[in-house]
């Protein structure tokens, strides 16, 4: 389809809901509405998944694509997607499948282990899981301190902890549990944190990585939405050829979860110069501050014409399905 024929299209950002992210939603939804007017787009609105008319609205709005800004429960574990599908309208990055998967972290680490990307070792629990003193012992000997204990479901670092002190752990798991979900701890592993934003659909390709600089224990909440000349370090200061892997293990995570649009993988870097793969987020944030507009700035792309080509991706997904 020609630029002009793209533009008319009638454009709905989606954002909101109800998850812990739900700000972060709303800011990213407002950036992107606001780049797609800047792009040319004559029609674009913005619904809260939330609002009580939330789906009359949606179905009633003669709207033909979705632009997903959604993070965290019911948007990026593909509960939206799931709605989108059985109303047959073209949305944003990826599928059901997909999105499930990426967002249960246990279930995308055996994903990674079959594609040969390397992930940290770890072990899942229950919501509200309490070790006893042999079990927090045997788990402290097999992974050694410190540790990660994070919800398997969550983002935005929303319920991390990295414990020092055998005695933290069980206080950790249940900081972890506020949501419900499973629970997953990890090894910590030492290194150089990267993120690899990639984008497309049959042929994805990386842009240009990421290192982050916190001087914090990890990449929190309050440094993700710092200013991001603070932090953000493109390209990443890595050899050529572990640049050039991070970038192909991106690519390979995106493939064999079945991404479509965009992805961003992050991963440690470690002494020895390897990527060990930590998440793959589906629906990377979207604001000023967010790695993947600033990596993709880095690489020609200014954010409007990036949320341009978001559409255009969806809406070739449209056209395989028909």
């Amino acid at each position: 389809m020609d630029r002009q024929e793209l533009l008319n299209k009638r454009v709905v950002v989606i954002c909101g809901g109800w998850s812990d992210e739900r700000d972060i939603s709303m800011l990213s939804a407002n950036e992107c509405h606001d780049a797609l007017l800047e792009a040319g787009f004559g029609t674009v609105d913005v619904l809260d998944l939330a609002s009580r008319d939330f789906v009359p609205r949606l179905v009633s709005g003669g709207y033909d694509v979705a632009f997903v800004a959604m993070h965290g429960a019911y948007g990026e574990d593909g509960c939206v997607q799931g709605l989108l599908e059985v109303l047959h309208m073209p949305y944003t990055f990826s599928g059901v499948a997909a999105s499930a998967v990426a967002s249960e972290k246990q279930l995308s680490k055996a994903v990674y282990e079959a594609a040969k990307i390397r992930a940290p070792r770890g072990v899942d629990l229950a919501a509200g899981t309490v070790l006893t003193d042999d079990q927090v012992d045997s788990l402290v000997g097999e992974l050694g301190l410190p540790l990660f204990v994070k919800p398997a479901a969550n983002g935005s670092s929303f319920g991390i902890s990295r414990v020092t002190e055998r005695a933290g752990v069980n206080d950790a798991i249940a900081r972890a549990s506020g949501g419900g979900g499973r629970v997953l701890i990890e090894e910590c592993v030492e290194g150089t944190e990267i993120t690899v934003p990639v984008i497309g659909n049959e042929e994805p390709r990386a842009l240009p990585i990421v290192e982050i600089v916190t001087g914090a224990e990890f990449y929190d909440l309050k440094v993700k939405y710092e200013p991001s000349s603070m932090h953000h370090v493109i390209p990443a200061r890595l050899t050529p050829g572990v640049y050039a892997k991070a970038q192909d293990l991106a690519v390979r995570a995106h493939r064999a979860l079945g991404c479509r649009g965009c992805s961003r993988s992050d991963f440690i870097v470690t002494a020895d110069g390897e990527p060990v793969i930590l998440e793959t987020n589906t629906i990377p944030g979207m604001t000023a501050e967010s790695l993947l507009p600033d990596s993709a700035r880095h690489g020609g792309i200014e954010f409007p014409e990036l949320c341009t080509r978001f559409i255009e991706y969806a809406l070739e997904r449209g056209e395989d399905r028909d």
